[in-house]
């Protein structure tokens, strides 16, 4: 059975996108990588893919921006991004732990 989420919290139509928005980039970033893909072809398709949805997440921002949001309330978005996952994915985007080197604690 899979473990039920806790719910998104309430968000605007345009913190939707703008999360939404992030986190596509997020998981292309992660296709591109080049310290986690071997395949150059596939972090090709991914880069191409990256700029239409760069501009996505700069026109969610826009809206956001023109509609009078100015503020980020980021401990809600934050929230909503750690119920989608955000922090594995945006985990795929950061190089890779040099596997020879000593601990950084």
């Amino acid at each position: 059975m899979v473990p039920e989420l806790p719910p998104l919290p309430a968000l605007t139509r345009s913190e939707g996108e703008l999360v939404d928005c992030y986190l596509e980039v997020v998981d292309l970033l992660g296709k591109i990588n080049p310290s986690r893909t071997t395949d150059t072809y596939r972090a090709l398709r991914a880069a191409q893919a990256l700029v239409g949805r760069a501009a996505a997440l700069k026109e969610a921002l826009t809206t956001m921006h023109l509609r009078g949001e100015t503020e980020l309330h980021h401990a809600t978005l934050g929230r909503a991004l750690r119920v989608l996952d955000g922090e594995r994915r945006s985990a795929l985007a950061t190089v890779t732990p040099d596997p020879g080197a000593p601990p950084t604690h």
